[in-house]
């Protein structure tokens, strides 16, 4: 009987442990306990929210504007193009189904979301590459087989679904299947991890505070204003003037001007500090996820002027900074996997100055301070606006006053002074006066000098 009354006391003050939902849909962090689900943790989506997708975003759609080029050096300190490369092929048009902005775009949004992103190449008679077929990076992973070499499972391309078995996509060579990462840790170098991983916290705060706001607009319904009186109304008159007043304020009638009788008075019901403090809490949240991937805030239009100030100077630091690593990171990972040598010898490089596209006066400035300093020719200026070759327009140019360092240790050559132009006659006198004139200021002169030198 104690036993049946202790029982019965720990059901009723011990509360029933939430049971895990059958299916539940998103990221859970490796660092949450097993039982998140009974702590109140729900996992994160994929999606991350509004300010998840708006930085991958950044990433993803300025790298798609960013042409990639197959460079190859040409042994003096110069480059060229190469444009008949499989890997120049394959950049601009990696399959038969997307273009090369598409495939880019894809590429960088999977590996800033999840971590990872995967492509399948298939090979043509000559064994290069022909296509890259992007998958689902939630549905590959790599293993490593027992002499030591790596394979990959693939899934979440209905095309290569049908290009490969079940089991030949369960074990496909890691030469054929194109793996960028982000930051591979726990002991792992074949599994990176998002930057989202380190935000997971901000993330579901401003999840849940998101979630609190919508459910007390949808469940709370705070209206705009109440309607007070001292009278004691019965339950059908207040039904009445609830509908009255929804017909002169709702409908076609919005807008329309009430007349109030019998002690009743409009009252609007205003923000409390509470509502007000929430959206700070979010801003800041948002603000910390911003900074897990290395965003300036001006570019996702948070906080508005406090940061439109300095906007452009963090644009270009972004761009130079974790911009310029997902650029070369990808660029690597890409000349990598095509077997090229690297920088210096043979690359793969994304052309920025596409972002420069809609700034004329800065891409002007920058072409005429390249031609002025010798970097430029004016026809390689003209080429990159577009513009026909100019005459004599094919070699460097720079000022005349431009001379090596070293020219000023050495010795000048003293140039001899010219001699000084005669004297103009006077206004009057002719050439033979002129002529006489000097002949007798020469004889006089020396007679004078004849005379002190007898005298000494």
């Amino acid at each position: 009987m104690a036993q049946a009354w202790a029982g019965m006391l720990q059901r009723v003050f011990r509360p029933r442990a939430k049971a895990a939902p059958a299916t539940m849909a998103g990221y859970i962090p490796p660092t949450w306990p097993a039982n998140f689900w009974q702590l109140g943790y729900d996992p994160i989506r994929s999606g991350g929210g509004a300010i998840v997708h708006s930085c991958i975003a950044c990433y993803s759609q300025t790298a798609a504007m960013c042409l990639p080029t197959h460079w190859r050096s040409t042994g003096d300190g110069g480059r060229e193009r190469v444009t008949n490369s499989a890997l120049s092929r394959v950049m601009l048009k990696p399959n038969a189904y997307q273009s090369g902005s598409d495939f880019i775009l894809n590429l960088v949004g999977a590996l800033y979301s999840d971590g990872n992103a995967y492509a399948f190449a298939t090979r043509n008679n000559r064994f290069e590459v022909a296509e890259l077929h992007p998958m689902d990076s939630a549905s590959c992973g790599a293993w490593v087989a027992s002499n030591g070499e790596v394979f990959y499972s693939i899934a979440g391309n209905p095309v290569v679904e049908r290009l490969l078995t079940k089991e030949a996509a369960k074990a496909v060579p890691a030469r054929d299947v194109l793996h960028l990462k982000l930051d591979a840790r726990g002991g792992n170098p074949l599994k990176g991890e998002p930057p989202l991983t380190n935000a997971m916290l901000d993330i579901a705060a401003s999840n849940s505070m998101v979630r609190q706001a919508l459910d007390f607009a949808s469940n709370a319904a705070k209206p705009s204003g109440v309607l007070t009186t001292d009278q004691p109304l019965e339950a059908w008159q207040t039904s009445e003037m609830r509908q009255m007043w929804r017909d002169l304020t709702t409908g076609a009638n919005a807008g329309g001007t009430p007349i109030l009788s019998n002690g009743l008075k409009w009252q609007q019901v205003s923000s409390t500090s509470r509502d007000a403090q929430l959206a700070e809490l979010l801003q800041i949240s948002d603000g910390r996820i911003a900074t897990a991937y290395r965003i300036p805030l001006s570019l996702l239009s948070l906080w508005g002027a406090q940061v439109q100030s300095g906007g452009e100077d963090q644009m270009r630091f972004w761009v130079s900074g974790a911009f310029g690593f997902a650029l070369n990171h990808v660029e690597d990972g890409i000349g990598r996997f095509f077997n090229l040598g690297g920088w210096p010898q043979e690359y793969l490089e994304f052309d920025t100055a596409a972002l420069l596209r809609s700034n004329q006066r800065d891409r002007i400035e920058a072409l005429a301070r390249g031609v002025q300093g010798g970097i430029y020719s004016p026809n390689e200026a003209r080429a990159l606006e577009d513009l026909p070759a100019a005459d004599d327009g094919d070699s460097p140019r720079v000022q005349q006053q431009v001379v090596p360092l070293d020219a000023w240790s050495q010795t000048q050559p003293q140039t001899p002074r010219p001699d000084a132009p005669p004297a103009p006659p006077p206004a009057g006198a002719n050439e033979n006066e002129t002529a006489d004139t000097a002949a007798a200021k020469a004889a006089g002169i020396a007679a004078v000098r004849r005379q002190y030198a007898g005298t000494r």
